[in-house]
């Protein structure tokens, strides 16, 4: 057997102790980014087993696993359960001790062990083989004691950990967790899961709020509070009237006189640059001379985080909202999506 030398760990922490913390976590993103591409390289039919199996799934996915593993299989069983594959987690020590009833027929398991010979994790392979319930195991190789018990037995690949150690789970779980994903968002896709779908499952929270529509999120509306003039009408007039509202949008849309569509916008911000530069004389102008034409804008049955997007890449603090035959019906405004805390 080899010796290292007696001041080999001193001579090792004086190394750790001279790179700089910016070092060592470049260092730790380069092992797990390379341990990705390992585990991507070990994709193979038996991931495409794995995904018919929870395609066919009649029940629920259940994951299991021990430890960091176990930590692991909580967020897959989370991930999958939010796009479309019911599924609950079951701790694998509790299974062989009286919660195995919480799998049922029609069931599917995942495992999850890296080493692949995790006591209590084989053993309810073992059992679940016996009761013929479909089994699909993430582990760093196929043949390992837990990937001969599996149906669709899916490798990582051999990894090495991040740690100055060796020994923390760290780049091993990073690539189970990216092979869960993978497994997740296959199997979501395959299944046409939709944004629609998604948000259901999403209710609460921003991420929720994000996918509700934008006309749930509209604070002025046409024929509320928000005025919508045509291009002939002064500047002066069409202020006149926002003046009548209690809560006073901070612009004017302009439709079109005979289909109604949006063709412009004046917002607050265009009418005091345009008095700035040339007086109080613009106000009997008609709008058409100082409105912005062809307006971005926004469906209103559009998600609301697509408009989110629109305004921060565009840098807008109203956004029309029209309806399907581009109709104005409403504007959203920047301040309500950042009283929602949607937006900052």
């Amino acid at each position: 057997m080899r010796r290292w030398p007696n001041n080999w760990n001193i001579s090792l922490s004086i190394v750790n102790q001279n790179r700089t913390v910016f070092e060592i976590a470049q260092e730790v993103l380069e092992s797990e980014l390379n341990a990705i591409q390992i585990t991507k390289g070990e994709i193979d039919e038996s991931f495409e087993q794995a995904v018919q199996l929870l395609l066919d799934c009649q029940g629920h996915v259940v994951v299991s696993g021990l430890g960091k593993s176990g930590l692991v299989g909580q967020k897959l069983s989370a991930t999958l359960a939010s796009t479309g594959t019911p599924s609950h987690f079951l701790h694998p020590t509790e299974a062989v001790h009286g919660d195995l009833g919480k799998i049922r027929q029609g069931d599917v398991v995942l495992l999850l062990s890296y080493s692949g010979r995790t006591e209590e994790v084989s053993a309810l392979a073992a059992i679940l083989r016996q009761d013929k319930v479909p089994v699909i195991s993430i582990s760093k190789a196929k043949d390992t004691q837990l990937g001969k018990l599996s149906d669709a037995p899916l490798s990582i690949g051999n990894i090495a950990e991040a740690c100055q150690n060796g020994l923390a789970p760290t780049s091993t779980t990073t690539s189970m967790m990216a092979l869960g994903d993978a497994l997740a968002v296959a199997v979501s896709s395959k299944r046409n899961f939709s944004a629609d779908e998604f948000s259901k499952s999403h209710p609460g929270g921003t991420l929720g709020k994000t996918m509700m529509p934008v006309k749930e999120f509209i604070r002025f509306r046409v024929g509320e509070n928000i005025v919508v003039g045509h291009r002939t009408q002064s500047l002066r007039e069409l202020l006149e009237i926002g003046e009548t509202f209690e809560r006073r949008c901070g612009a004017i849309l302009i439709a079109n006189e005979t289909t109604g569509q949006l063709e412009g916008i004046l917002t607050d911000g265009d009418l005091r640059r345009c008095l700035i530069k040339n007086g109080e004389g613009i106000l009997d102008h008609p709008i058409a001379d100082f409105m912005t034409n062809s307006p971005i804008s926004i469906e209103q049955n559009l998600p609301t985080k697509n408009a989110i997007q629109i305004i921060r890449e565009k840098r807008l603090d109203e956004l029309p909202v029209v309806d399907s035959n581009l109709v104005p019906v409403g504007v959203l405004d920047v301040q309500d999506l950042m009283a929602l805390k949607l937006i900052s």
